[in-house]
């Protein structure tokens, strides 16, 4: 997972937010121009509370969190650009990701690490 976070890092990531793919290497018969998936950037929060970034884990789930609207509801995608929420909205799947991202966050370091036989920090 280390060596697959960096790629999502690298090829992925754009304006602090995890795309779904590069578009422009991609024949998806979409439009040019895919924007942000919220739950990729949530789960890229979750690995990186898991490999102990939780600092960088907490910043992003943070970040995603201030996306939500008026009434704390995210879409599927969101468009860093024009500042807003696009796609299928709401989208339970964003809800999921912020429920699953806090409850790392919650147990950081985790029962990933305990198994490891790592020990909390701090």
């Amino acid at each position: 997972m280390l060596g697959t976070v960096k790629a999502i890092e690298a090829h992925l990531m754009r304006d602090g937010l995890v795309h779904r793919y590069d578009s422009s290497v991609s024949d998806d018969a979409l439009p040019p121009g895919e924007v942000a998936f919220i739950a990729c950037s949530f789960w890229l929060a979750d690995n990186l509370i898991l490999q102990g970034r939780v600092d960088e884990g907490r910043a992003l789930f943070e970040r995603l969190l201030g996306l939500r609207n008026d009434v704390g509801l995210l879409s599927e995608q969101y468009d860093v650009g024009e500042s807003r929420l696009l796609g299928n909205f709401p989208q339970a799947l964003s809800h999921l990701a912020i429920i699953g991202t806090a409850c790392n966050l919650d147990r950081a370091p985790g029962p990933a690490r305990r198994r490891a036989g790592c020990r909390p920090a701090g």
